[in-house]
């Protein structure tokens, strides 16, 4: 298990702010965020005059001459590379910013040309440890997919130029993989550069709109996912762990203004629904997760008990009550309420390793939406996630059937060195090892071969016939000159796919009857009924 990782970013002023005095109501000092509300000066207010929140990270990027400025880059070092190395581990990763509109979300996630955020640093750095790694029995593959949620519909961020009407795309469940949107393209990509241009053509086709507090403010929720599959073989023992990230650039919650236009106040009203929704869940999340370690904590304290029959009594009597009363408090996690929850279900209290940076303006004008992204943070951090490593079935498979085997072997020699008076008996029992132990290699050579031939096998085709393989849709994309016959398995969950390719023979201006024998004979044959 995991908490969820949080940080707080401070902007500088904007220009607005400091036309209206520039006063400052937010200081940082190391993890420790003070809020100062500079309204109740001087007055005789029970309400506090100072807040403090302590985070995992705090960065102070008011003043780029000051001595405590954060750059993209101390960002990138603290919450990227947490990102990458959680990816090449084999997990699940998800770093989202959350802020009010004009905070500085899409600043760094995104970043500019000449300061680059933490989105296509961490492409770079993934390709970067991809070429360092030795070639030869290692192998990495890379798919990228973007789309936005824009008035609670999902749109692809990556469809195709003569594409003009966006397709509404639905989002599905998978009984083992979990929520994942229908018709979402993917596309492999082999270099850093690919993946730029991929990541700048979605933000190209992304909705923005001007807005009081923000001239160029995102309308909708971005997420830029990142598929890293991992093959190696090391010492005849394969590995394939497949990691996904998601990068999410949330659109920035704003007070609704009756001068805006229609349009202005559905999509403000759609981007307070889901981050509302957000926010119950996160509070669920949180409440769900204290309750979880109190009843650890109680359940520990009853089992000190010394072993009375009265104390024995007492502590099963407080385990039972502990659980019975945990499980009526069990909080509902709304995620269906919006599709932006039920998308980012894995990675609020599934399995992932989760970052939320909260961005913030240090303005005393901006003071309640400040606390309100403060708190909101706040109650993130008690989130507990359970990542696992999401490991191939039959590298699973092979890895516990080697250690089986090596098990069996310490047997076989802890009983040739306590050898059995009978020898019958003990030469009987070694055999029966023995035969286990070599049917057990058996089993790991021939898995071990039929991955390493499918793996290449994969990789090549992907590379020669640039096939992307969408295993969501359970289908694939072909970009081919060849003639060739592809075959789909009926079972929407199955990725199943058969790819023919067809040999091409000299042209003959007569019909054939039958297959001449300088022919070769062919694979497929059709057959007319009647």
């Amino acid at each position: 298990m995991a908490n969820v990782k949080v940080a707080i970013r401070v902007r500088p002023l904007s220009s607005r702010e400091s036309v209206d005095g520039g006063r400052l109501a937010v200081q940082v000092e190391d993890k420790v965020v003070r809020i100062k509300n500079t309204k109740l000066e001087g007055r005789a207010d029970s309400r506090e005059r100072l807040m403090e929140f302590g985070f995992d990270y705090c960065y102070w990027s008011v003043d780029p001459e000051g001595p405590n400025y954060a750059s993209q880059e101390e960002v990138f070092q603290d919450l990227g590379v947490s990102v990458l190395s959680g990816a090449w581990e084999g997990y699940n990763v998800c770093l989202f910013a959350y802020g009010q509109t004009g905070s500085g979300k899409t600043y760094t996630m995104i970043g500019t040309p000449d300061s680059m955020g933490l989105t296509p640093r961490i492409c770079q750095g993934l390709f970067r440890s991809a070429e360092s790694s030795p070639n030869g029995q290692s192998s990495s593959r890379v798919e990228v997919s973007f789309l936005e949620i824009y008035n609670e519909r999902v749109r692809d961020l990556l469809r195709e130029p003569e594409q003009k009407k966006p397709a509404v795309l639905r989002v599905r469940e998978h009984p083992e993989t979990g929520p994942y949107v229908q018709g979402l393209s993917q596309h492999q990509v082999t270099d850093y550069k690919q993946t730029l241009d991929l990541l700048e053509r979605g933000i190209s086709n992304r909705i923005t709109a001007a807005t009081h507090v923000h001239d160029g403010s995102s309308r909708s929720h971005a997420i830029f996912t990142i598929q890293y599959t991992q093959a190696i073989l090391e010492n005849n023992l394969p590995s394939e762990i497949v990691s996904k990230i998601n990068l999410v650039d949330l659109a920035g919650s704003e007070r609704a203004d009756p001068q805006y236009c229609r349009d202005r106040i559905t999509e403000g009203a759609n981007i307070n629904k889901s981050l509302v929704t957000l926010g119950i869940v996160i509070s669920a999340l949180a409440q769900n997760s204290q309750m979880f370690s109190s009843c650890q904590s109680i359940n520990s304290v009853a089992s000190e008990g010394e072993g009375s029959i009265g104390g024995s009594m007492s502590s099963s009597y407080s385990h039972s009550h502990s659980l019975g009363g945990s499980s009526r408090r069990h909080c509902f996690i709304p995620y269906r309420d919006s599709v932006l929850t039920w998308l980012l279900k894995d990675s609020l209290g599934g399995n992932s390793k989760t970052i939320m940076i909260a961005t913030v303006s240090p303005s005393c004008n901006s003071y309640n939406e400040t606390l309100s992204t403060l708190r909101y943070a706040a109650h993130a951090r008690n989130i507990v996630n359970k990542p696992r490593v999401n490991e191939d079935a039959n590298v699973r498979l092979i890895r516990e059937l080697r250690e089986e085997i090596d098990r069996l072997k310490s047997m076989l020699l802890s009983f040739e060195m306590q050898r059995n008076p009978s020898p019958s008996l003990s030469d009987e029992r070694d055999g029966s090892l023995s035969d286990i132990v070599l049917q057990n290699e058996l089993k790991v050579d021939q898995l071990t071969k039929d991955w390493s031939e499918s793996w290449t096998h994969k990789r090549e085709l992907l590379e020669q016939y640039s096939v992307d393989i969408n295993r969501d849709r359970a289908g694939f994309l072909v970009h081919s000159l060849v003639p060739h016959l592809i075959a789909l398995d009926r079972d929407v969950l199955s990725t199943g796919v058969t790819f023919y390719h067809l040999r091409i023979l000299p042209f003959l201006l007569f019909p054939l009857l039958s297959v001449p024998s300088f022919l070769p004979k062919p694979e497929i044959r059709y057959h007319r009924k009647g």
